[in-house]
């Protein structure tokens, strides 16, 4: 077998592996620590914490039944991986939570508790199943495809969803209950921008390489982004072309696909973004000239 061949075959089960494990440590956190605590998160799967405390359905299920077409729809315009990828973890994470849920145990009582380590360790596995290139949650999903027709961003979009989210849980249950879920929520963000390298919603993306036109057509019909490519010379690698674009975080790991490519040799450099301004082109309705 290739050497290369291996190396890919790994690296995927690798990805997976962790995938797994990401998805299962969400799952505990919810059913052992947030749960119990009342404690709600964010997304669909708070929209399914809601449904499943006012209703008999099980949340491995609801959560399921949410997220699924929200995945089918969103991901479509983003690589096929991203979508097994994401059922693969949303299938881990439903068998989990039922696995979990069967058991009287959980970790604390005290509410700050819950939130503090609950929010960690949730945003630990969310955010090791998206450094792995899936998602747990299909509104992150939408909002990219939402962000790419209006001038929003997808962490603007998440946050509307949210904030809705836990206005209804103060309305149907306690208010204290919806303003810790806010802390929850905004510790989950914290630690899953820590766990995906300072990842946050907008992310500036260099990359010097030889192919710059090849590179920038594969990113620009594969995520539907435009670059900026610019001329640069390497100390000792000579003439070099210089790409520039900005992505949001759920399509960095097909970005890393695309520039890993056996068939690319190129150097990629990502930075945080703390503001956007200005029309950003975000279509692939036509040819790179």
């Amino acid at each position: 077998m290739n050497l290369n061949l291996e190396t890919k075959i790994s690296r995927q089960i690798l990805n997976y592996v962790v995938l797994i494990i990401g998805s299962i440590v969400a799952a505990f956190a919810l059913e052992k620590i947030l749960i119990p605590a009342l404690i709600m998160d964010g997304g669909m799967v708070g929209i399914a914490m809601i449904i499943s405390a006012k209703t008999p359905i099980p949340l491995s299920v609801m959560t399921l039944a949410l997220n699924l077409p929200l995945v089918l729809f969103g991901g479509k315009k983003l690589q096929r991986s991203f979508i097994f990828r994401s059922l693969t973890a949303m299938a881990v994470f439903s068998v989990a939570l039922t696995v979990f849920g069967k058991t009287e145990y959980h970790v604390t009582d005290e509410k700050l508790l819950a939130t503090v380590f609950g929010g960690m360790l949730l945003g630990l596995g969310v955010g090791l199943v998206l450094l792995n290139g899936g998602c747990l949650d299909g509104t992150e999903a939408v909002a990219v495809m939402i962000s790419r027709k209006f001038n929003f961003s997808v962490g603007q979009i998440v946050l509307f969803f949210n904030v809705l989210i836990y206005l209804s849980a103060g309305f149907l249950f306690e208010l204290d209950r919806a303003l810790y879920s806010m802390l929850t929520y905004f510790i989950v963000s914290k630690i899953e921008d820590f766990v995906n390298t300072g990842m946050q919603q907008g992310k500036a993306v260099m990359i010097i390489t030889n192919q710059g036109k090849e590179i920038a057509n594969d990113i620009y019909h594969t995520l539907g982004r435009t670059v900026t490519l610019m001329q640069g010379s390497g100390l000792i690698s000579g003439e070099k072309i210089v790409l520039y674009c900005v992505v949001t975080r759920i399509e960095i790991p097909t970005l890393r696909k695309i520039v890993n490519n056996d068939d690319y040799s190129a150097f990629m450099a990502i930075s945080d973004v703390s503001e956007i301004i200005g029309k950003h082109i975000k279509s692939n309705s036509s040819e790179i000239k």
